[in-house]
């Protein structure tokens, strides 16, 4: 045999054998996205910063933001609404406020409403069709106890499967009562399924059988918003119900979307910081990320 020929027969042994095999690889580059809500001193939102105003420290060192847009980005959303006992007198109100909310989404949004008490129920698909989805608002049941952690465990198992930006926009008057999954799970799933948490919080009072009593929101409402980069809003009133549940829209219209490519992926939970260099304006976002890689993926044919 030849030398060149010998040659062509290994090579052609070498092709037969990886033709036979489904190559696998891991990225090695992963984007963190990051949203960002910019206020001034008075609470109204910024809406002209540029990427040079912000800074993202990841555990304490800056990064390089990679991207950057200020353009309204679409979203996938879960209203989840406490109607338990102590929101009888006050589920008209509620489902009105809820409307200011849906009525605000785009073509290119989607949700679902959804309800907690001592049962759980979601309107079954998200769906960008607004009043379809403000008909459901009357199809919500109200029960008795405060399931809220299950309620935003619950949301968070409908968004998993769910491509892009992620939002569960959850109301409650009391404090959890009866959820079988703890605070700290749901805290730790949120960050590292990158869900946003809108908290909405109301004082009520109602009669609870015994006597007439006043109800405090859950205070972790309010930690699990600001670590995953939402807003956390307490109320007195039923009357600033439907401005916040309006508010809540703005915001969502309004956030900067920053991003970055962690320089190592080492699968533990970073801290982040966002900073805006602006004087007298102030930044909410997310303040933690799980550095871990990619998936394996095989190529298609």
């Amino acid at each position: 045999m030849t030398r060149p020929l010998c040659a062509l027969l290994v090579l052609a042994s070498s092709i037969g054998l990886l033709a036979g095999q489904q190559p696998t690889f891991r990225s090695s580059v992963r984007t963190v996205p990051v949203y960002a809500t910019a206020i001034d001193s008075s609470g109204r939102l910024v809406p002209d910063l540029t990427q040079e105003d912000f800074e993202i420290l990841d555990n304490l060192k800056p990064v390089t933001i990679s991207s950057f847009s200020n353009d309204p980005q679409p979203f996938t959303a879960v209203v989840m609404l406490d109607t338990s006992a102590s929101m009888t007198e006050h589920l008209k109100l509620l489902n009105q406020a809820s409307e200011q909310f849906l009525m605000r989404l785009l073509p290119v949004d989607r949700a679902q409403v959804g309800a907690f008490n001592d049962k759980l129920q979601l309107s079954g698909t998200f769906t960008n069709d607004r009043d379809e989805l403000i008909a459901a608002l009357d199809d919500l049941q109200f029960g008795n106890s405060t399931r809220l952690w299950d309620g935003l465990n619950f949301s968070l198992d409908a968004l998993k499967p769910v491509d892009g930006r992620k939002v569960v926009l959850l109301f409650t008057d009391g404090d959890d009562t009866a959820s079988k999954v703890r605070f700290g799970e749901i805290q730790a799933r949120a960050r590292d399924e990158e869900v946003m948490v809108y908290g909405i919080g109301l004082e009520t009072n109602y009669f609870n059988g015994q006597r007439q009593v006043r109800s405090k929101p859950d205070r972790n409402l309010r930690r699990i918003a600001e670590e995953t980069g939402g807003g956390s809003f307490e109320l007195q009133k039923t009357d600033q119900l439907a401005p916040t549940f309006t508010r809540v829209a703005q915001e969502l219209r309004s956030q900067y979307l920053l991003a970055f490519a962690p320089e190592t992926l080492d699968g533990k939970v970073h801290k982040l910081d966002v900073r805006v260099k602006r004087p007298g304006v102030t930044v909410r976002a997310r303040k933690s990320y799980s550095a871990v890689g990619d998936a394996p993926t095989t190529p298609s044919r």
